[in-house]
């Protein structure tokens, strides 16, 4: 009896009997992963909300008799009446490197079946970007290996490169391509030891997709053993409006922890026209005045805010981000695709003609840009790629132009040739990034005129055995101009000779 009676003042000791102030408010209505709450006098822009049953609303518009909130998470169980409090905190999620490797909600929880994350720190979802006075310029490359962009349309670590096209051109493909360059890159690297060496680590945010869609991406990342250098963040088409809209800024907060902790990160939207729509579907439901083509007024500031934590610090890491945006029709005019144009540092326009004539990746050269230039490219590739851009650029008006006239000069002629084999040479399958020092070694086999004598529709076989050459019988040379990242006289009479040795060994 005496053991019960102890239990009992232990219990009545440990009671609190000091008042403790809550803001409370009722769900007045609910629709659409939108609620209009009354009674939450006191809550501040972007507040956590909490909603019965565990469900989490961000406050988004305070009016003067109701809020409006945005639900992530589940809402089936949720009705008009409803008890909510406010929690005065920001959204955060999860950051660091126990996420490497696996796949997660908008709000860090994992959805992959591999068991809880266990996650030291949160970072806020929505940061202020960096400021001018601590960003470094962009100067340090990131290879996407993919031959035509690291020598044409360099991105560089802290770069905002944006990627646009039609549906179904292989933006995504780029994408994964470059993350799984990335994770090769750190497997050598780390494997050498070197202790200036820095690994890029990547955050795949799918936004609006389907979900056999974001399997496939995470399969192919697992093929190619990127997933452990990887975080996914999914957002899948079926989620409510409000887990679309916060996705890409989850994602932004988990690659700010590895800059901010002097590491580099890529971070990849895909994509943003998607979010823009969950923005504008969550907009509308919340009354807020539309404007062009039914989007709010401040749409512009939605993907401002977000690409302009993309940066390169002084003293710390960096983050990378690579934008999608998808056009229709090859519109590149439309609203959201001029406000992210204007927001990131270039873009690379993918055509869907090229890609239905079999030029892939399709690079539209004239419509393509990087303003970061050749200040992310390293010394070699500068000397082997430098005018190919030019060339480019000029067969493309040139071949427009030759279809209405048969009779050419033999300079328009060979200029034309040349043309079609630097196409052919830029031809990637998916999933297959190459090293840079390799691009390099086929660049340079380009330059000097290795592939003159070859047919141009056999330029893509001949490319693909000077690759395996180099690959199984040259790779101490490759090793040296990964090391050395310059062509001197030295190197570049290496490569001449080996690019004989493979030509007389080559049977077209």
């Amino acid at each position: 009896m005496s053991t019960v009676l102890e239990q009992i003042e232990q219990q009545i000791a440990q009671l609190s009997s000091r008042t403790v102030k809550k803001n409370t408010g009722n769900i007045r209505a609910i629709a659409d992963g939108v609620a209009k709450i009354d009674g939450l006098s006191d809550v501040m822009y972007n507040e956590m909300v909490q909603f019965p049953g565990g469900a989490i609303g961000i406050a988004l518009n305070l009016e003067e008799d109701e809020v409006g909130c945005v639900i992530l998470g589940d809402i089936s169980n949720l009705k008009e009446g409803d008890e909510v409090t406010t929690t005065g905190k920001l959204l955060s999620v999860p950051v660091g490197k126990a996420l490497l490797g696996r796949t997660v909600d908008s709000l860090g929880n994992p959805v992959d079946g591999k068991g809880p994350i266990d996650a030291k720190e949160t970072y806020p979802v929505e940061r202020i970007a960096p400021g001018v006075v601590v960003r470094k310029s962009v100067s340090q490359a990131l290879f996407t290996g993919i031959m035509a962009i690291d020598s044409m349309i360099p991105i560089g670590r802290g770069q905002r490169e944006l990627i646009i096209g039609d549906r179904g051109t292989g933006k995504t493909t780029i994408t994964i391509d470059t993350i799984i360059n990335q994770a090769k890159i750190n497997k050598v690297g780390l494997a050498s030891g070197d202790p200036n060496f820095r690994p890029v680590y990547s955050i795949y945010v799918a936004i609006g997709q389907k979900n056999s869609n974001i399997v496939r991406t995470i399969s192919a990342l697992e093929a190619a053993g990127a997933l452990e250098f990887t975080i996914i963040v999914a957002a899948p088409a079926a989620d409510n409006p409000a887990n679309l809209y916060i996705a890409p800024y989850s994602g932004a907060a988990m690659g700010e922890w590895f800059m901010e902790n002097g590491m580099d990160a890529l971070i990849v939207y895909d994509d943003l026209s998607k979010h823009a729509v969950a923005y504008r579907q969550i907009s509308l439901i919340l009354k807020r005045p539309s404007g062009r083509e039914a989007y709010p007024g401040d749409v512009f500031y939605l993907h401002s805010r977000l690409l302009e934590r993309a940066a390169r610090l002084e003293g710390k890491g960096s983050l990378t981000a690579l934008p999608i945006i998808e056009t229709l029709a090859g519109d590149v005019s439309a609203y959201i695709s001029t406000n992210v144009i204007s927001i990131t540092d270039g873009q690379i326009f993918l055509e869907t003609d090229l890609f239905n004539q079999g030029i892939r990746p399709a690079i539209s050269v004239g419509l393509s840009v990087s303003r970061v230039g050749s200040a992310a490219q390293i010394k070699a590739t500068k000397q082997v790629g430098g005018k190919l851009k030019g060339e480019l650029a000029q067969f493309r008006e040139l071949a427009a132009f030759a279809q209405f006239g048969s009779d050419l000069d033999a300079k328009t002629k060979a200029q034309l040739d040349r043309g079609n084999r630097i196409v052919e040479l830029f031809k990637q399958p998916a999933y297959s990034p190459l090293p840079i020092e390799l691009q390099v070694a086929v660049l340079f086999a380009m330059q000097k005129g290795f592939f003159e004598p070859v047919e141009i529709k056999r330029v893509v076989d001949a490319a693909s055995s000077l690759k395996s050459f180099f690959t199984t019988r040259k790779d101490p040379l490759l090793s040296e101009i990964r090391t050395k990242a310059v062509l001197d006289k030295d190197l570049e009479a290496k490569l001449q000779a080996a690019c004989e040795e493979w030509k007389s060994s080559y049977t077209a």
